[in-house]
């Protein structure tokens, strides 16, 4: 029987790609990532992303009606710039900021200097999220932005102890996103599964209550825990060894942020946690050995290809591994990370990474059904095959599919 958040209407949700003919993607790699359909760039004052009709417009149209699963996605990186400034001037935190300055301000540079770079981008952001109302606003936002990707099912993250600076206390926070996810999975037909986060700086106490009011929301959508935050200064996810057991013992599918400092010694030292999942991991492609563990373990690297570029994880887009790692047999999933500070949205990814990383039809296909197997649904599995009979019919049945599977 499906639980909350599961959309039980028998209607068929149509997706909707929003790209136009002559669209541009906003931001992208740095001057010398060389697209593969592409024998030259331009030089690096002038290097910009093709237009998205630089993929064959029945590839573009079979990415957009592809029933799609994005299990790596923040709150707070995600806020769409105008509900910010809204919010942010009924709290008097605009700074007599317009629409686009406020764009400017949630985006992160691209790329940046270092983890906390990217990481500032969410200071304003937190800022505003401090009150019931502003979280289920936001978090139904991004249920309905991730349906109009042609999304089926998503999965949210955010750190709870992040938005108690004005009073609120977890238990009201974590319920108003829930109650935000419900509202947006009922609007919109997606399923949506939230991932509670532990904050790297924050005391140990704190995110150990935090673990165990999110376990009482299990039966609510609340299926995953995460930790997450400056790498750099926790590098040790076993400082959070309290709350991993908490979440573990409560039922809760286990991920780690790990690798956007410290390179593949980061990644490994998350193994330490027993994640089924690990978020990012990016400097994997580096160690063949460490490779063959993930594969050995079954252990998933949830990749974000743009924001690892931006966070300087790769030097160059061009240069990330998750297609190569894919070939080799490591466990990969493909997400965005964050719409809003990377200017970005699920379609526009899995373009980009077809145009500068050469991922085919058949390989978008071989990850989604990944990602469907090792969502955080495993006590809802019914809603999990549901969900990949779903895909399987599409796949068999979309004409670019079948000719891509041929």
């Amino acid at each position: 029987m499906d639980r909350p958040f599961v959309w039980r209407a028998g209607r068929v949700l149509v997706p909707i790609m929003r790209v136009e003919r002559h669209e541009r993607f906003a931001t992208g790699p740095p001057p010398d990532c060389r697209p593969v359909s592409m024998a030259t760039m331009p030089s690096p004052s002038t290097a910009r992303l093709p237009a998205q009709d630089d993929l064959p417009w029945d590839t573009l149209g079979a990415i957009a009606r592809l029933p799609k699963a994005e299990l790596h996605l923040h709150l707070d990186g995600s806020v769409r710039p105008a509900t910010a400034l809204e919010l942010a001037r009924e709290r008097g935190l605009d700074e007599g900021m317009d629409l686009s300055a406020m764009r400017a301000r949630l985006t992160a540079p691209m790329p940046c200097t270092s983890q906390g770079q990217l990481l500032d981008a969410f200071d304003l952001p937190t800022a505003i999220l401090q009150d019931a109302e502003s979280l289920e606003r936001t978090t139904t936002e991004l249920v309905e932005d991730a349906a109009s990707d042609g999304t089926r099912y998503v999965e949210i993250r955010w750190g709870p102890t992040l938005h108690l600076e004005r009073g609120l206390s977890l238990r009201d926070g974590i319920a108003a996103v829930v109650r935000g996810a419900g509202r947006g999975a009922a609007s919109t037909g997606l399923t949506v599964r939230l991932i509670a986060v532990a904050i790297r700086t924050h005391e140990r106490a704190l995110n150990v209550d935090m673990t165990r009011i999110a376990a009482d929301f299990m039966g609510e959508g609340l299926t995953g825990f995460d930790c997450a935050g400056r790498e750099h200064l926790h590098p040790d996810p076993l400082e959070f060894a309290d709350s991993f057991a908490i979440a573990r013992d409560a039922g809760l599918g286990i991920t780690c942020h790990a690798g956007e400092w410290g390179g593949p010694a980061q990644v490994r030292r998350a193994l330490a946690v027993r994640p089924t999942r690990i978020a990012h991991g990016a400097p994997a492609g580096e160690d063949p050995a460490l490779q063959d563990e993930l594969i050995a373990r079954g252990v998933t690297l949830d990749l974000c290809p743009t924001s690892n570029w931006q966070a300087g994880i790769v030097p160059t887009y061009a240069e990330h591994p998750v297609v190569r790692l894919h070939r080799r047999g490591v466990p990969v999933t493909l997400n965005t990370d964050d719409r809003t500070v990377s200017d970005l949205t699920y379609p526009r990814e899995i373009a980009r990474a077809m145009t500068f990383l050469g991922l085919t039809l058949a390989e978008l296909a071989d990850l989604t059904r990944h990602a469907y197997r090792v969502a955080f649904l495993h006590h809802d599995e019914a809603v999990r095959a549901r969900l990949l009979a779903e895909l399987e019919t599409f796949l068999v049945t979309d004409p670019t599919f079948r000719m891509a599977r041929a």
